[in-house]
Parts: structure tokens; sequence; C-alpha cells
């Protein structure tokens, strides 16, 4: 079960990331860039969230491989 759930997290992540890098990419972003000084909130919160997500799914499923 703990596999399952891992190999979740870590798709989850990976489109999150994939989404996030999308959204960061975007012409909203681009203005908030140019004017803010970094992306739309959105997209950074997609690219921390897919971030921890995949390295929570690689660390569960590699647990056991590091024993």
């Amino acid at each position: 079960m703990r596999k399952v759930i891992s190999a979740a997290l870590l798709v989850g992540g990976l489109l999150l990331l994939y989404f996030g890098y999308q959204e960061y990419q975007s012409f909203q972003s681009e203005v908030d860039q140019l004017f803010g000084g970094s992306g739309s909130d959105k997209a950074i919160w997609m690219l921390v969230g897919g971030g921890a997500a995949t390295i929570g799914g690689l660390m569960g499923l590699l647990r056991d491989k590091i024993k």
C-alpha cells in the first residue's frame, strides 16, 4: 500500500512540476516578473508543492532499497 501512495505522490508531483512550469512561462507570469520581480504566486506554489511531492514519492519508493 505504501508503494502505491508513493507512486501516486511521485506522479502527482511530476504533474504539478510540469503545470507549474507552464504557468511560470505564461503571459500573466511574465507580466508579474516584469513589475514584481518574481512569477505569479500560483506558479511558485505549484513548483514548490510539486518538488516536495516528487521528493516524498521518491523517498517512499526508495526507502527499502536504501536500508
